[in-house]
């Protein structure tokens, strides 16, 4: 959870969180990590709430099955798919969404015109 890559630069993969190697830490310090500011914060968690965190803001951004996959660890897609398939959006979610932008764009416009 915690050998997460930001991003590669260089050829090279920068962590999310890295130890002063640049390395990621290991697991049980990550966990104590999140433990020591969860409970400085009064928040309570199960370190597998993060992992769901991380898989709804992935799938939120609009990534597919096999990145989100990937991401996870998962041998299989459909692994991922049957925990996580009613994260995703449905054909209506992504019509209903146009609908609602093409009308928000309609009105800025009609707005514009009549500003003038």
């Amino acid at each position: 959870m915690f050998a997460l890559a930001a991003s590669r630069r260089h050829g090279r993969r920068e962590w999310v969180l890295a130890d002063d190697g640049q390395d990621p830490p290991h697991q049980k310090h990550g966990r104590l990590l999140v433990e020591g500011a969860c409970k400085q914060a009064n928040v309570s968690y199960r370190p597998h709430d993060l992992r769901h965190f991380h898989v709804n803001g992935l799938i939120a951004a609009g990534c597919d099955v096999a990145t989100v996959q990937r991401a996870l660890g998962h041998s299989k897609a459909t692994t991922t798919l049957d925990t996580y398939f009613h994260l995703w959006p449905t054909a209506e979610d992504r019509t209903c969404k146009a609908a609602a932008t093409l009308l928000a764009d309609s009105l800025r416009t009609a707005i514009g015109m009549h500003a003038v």
